[in-house]
């Protein structure tokens, strides 16, 4: 087969290149940076060390974890008041919570093991069993999404709870490791990101990072229990699109309004640290 050279005038080439340079850089580019305003503040107790969290009927549902001290409570964000409560065996490290039409499943950090419960009464269904650690978990109206720490999401089926599909995260050419809890909000998915006061947002198509909330500053340091007193857990009330964060035993539940990107750019540099 003969092959034929290509040759291009000086103004076009230059023109190519200049073309090339913009896709590339548009490639590389990190996602905008959001900032945020305090709508509202809402009681929540500092023993809860929180690993999931959701918003539903008026209530804020929550699963906390450390060995022995694990549980799902149900509370009135006004009040902060208690209205269900139940611990979790002592062996289990208890993760993310989401609910699924009258259940609530709710999945531990190395035990492999996701408790089915019956939301109302929180008494356990059923038992299904997964590899990997656990870490958050969202849902969109067909599956239930999980994190285990890394830079994947796991889309898996809810009867089953075995992985359809998975997404690698990825803000630009950066992955982004670390993903904690999850909120799926408007067709993006929220995510915690370990020991960093970000929230990706991200397309659950691709997994590139759409923009980040940066939340730095939402806690004073001075009523923070100690270093693992970080950002983890994301509610979304869509009756009244209403946006709750808050923190492993933070007295403070906000509720915020994400302020339009600001003009620089930056890129997230979670810090590491060798424990869950």
């Amino acid at each position: 087969m003969k092959m034929h050279s290509l040759s291009f005038s000086p103004v076009r080439l230059s023109r190519i290149k200049a073309l090339t340079a913009v896709l590339l850089t548009a490639t590389c580019m990190a996602a905008p940076v959001s900032g945020y305003k305090i709508v509202a503040k809402y009681p929540h107790s500092t023993d809860s060390y929180t690993e999931g969290f959701f918003y539903l009927d008026g209530l804020f549902y929550e699963g906390t974890g450390l060995n022995g001290h694990s549980a799902i409570t149900v509370t009135q964000p006004e009040t902060g008041k208690s209205l269900q409560r139940l611990e979790i065996p002592q062996q289990y490290f208890g993760e993310g919570i989401v609910d699924w039409g009258p259940n609530l499943y709710e999945w531990t950090w190395r035990s492999h093991i996701c408790f089915v419960y019956d939301r109302f009464t929180l008494r356990e269904i059923k038992r299904l069993s997964y590899s990997g650690e656990g870490w958050g978990m969202t849902r969109t109206a067909t599956q239930i999404i999980t994190s285990d720490g890394t830079d994947t999401l796991r889309f898996r089926d809810p009867n089953t709870f075995k992985e359809i599909r998975h997404i690698a995260v990825k803000d630009g050419p950066t992955k982004i490791d670390q993903l904690n809890e999850l909120e799926y909000i408007k067709g993006e998915i929220y995510a915690n990101i370990w020991h960093s006061d970000r929230i990706a947002r991200i397309s659950p198509v691709d997994g590139h990072v759409i923009s980040w909330i940066d939340l730095t500053g939402l806690l004073r340091d001075d009523q923070k229990i100690n270093a693992e007193s970080v950002l983890n857990g994301i509610a979304y009330d869509k009756q009244n699109d209403r946006l709750f964060v808050t923190g492993k035993q933070w007295p403070t539940i906000f509720e915020i309004k994400v302020i339009p990107p600001k003009d620089t750019q930056q890129r997230l540099s979670p810090s590491a640290n060798p424990q869950k």
